[in-house]
């Protein structure tokens, strides 16, 4: 990891952080992932606002994903509304978790970001094994 807190691949987790259940567990699983270097959690709302450096960090950067709790799927729309379309969409509701009903526990997280984690993983060893590695540098926007 260099000195501005970017993984050497830069990879930017958008999340939903609606109002729901859905939203705030994957609002805590993007946190997670972030905590654990599967990449850097970007700031959504200056997206949609049209902040231009975050703006040009999404198109800058090599990977995004997009963590949404529902099939609304605003974190996936607010990047492809800019011209940025992510390689990786997460939707929650997809994965087991109900909207309403599913309790936001550290076992959900856990078991979301588990289910994340391992599907970055497997597409990461595809893509080292067929491009050689790709290697940037930071578009995080906080450098």
């Amino acid at each position: 990891m260099d000195k501005c807190g970017c993984n050497a691949k830069s990879r930017l987790i958008y999340s939903c952080s609606g109002a729901s259940n859905t939203e705030e567990i994957a609002d805590q699983v993007s946190r997670k992932l972030t905590k654990e270097e599967y990449g850097n959690m970007a700031c959504l709302a200056s997206v949609g606002a049209h902040i231009s450096g975050f703006i040009e960090s999404a198109k800058g950067a090599e990977e995004n994903i997009t963590i949404d709790g529902c099939p609304t799927a605003c974190a996936k729309k607010i990047l492809e509304h800019i011209g940025v379309t992510p390689p990786q969409s997460y939707i929650l509701t997809g994965m087991g978790v109900e909207k309403g009903k599913t309790p936001v526990t550290e076992e959900i997280i856990n078991e979301i970001s588990n289910k994340i984690k391992k599907d970055l993983s497997f597409k990461a060893e595809q893509g080292n094994n067929a491009e050689g590695g790709k290697n940037s540098g930071c578009s995080c926007g906080s450098c």
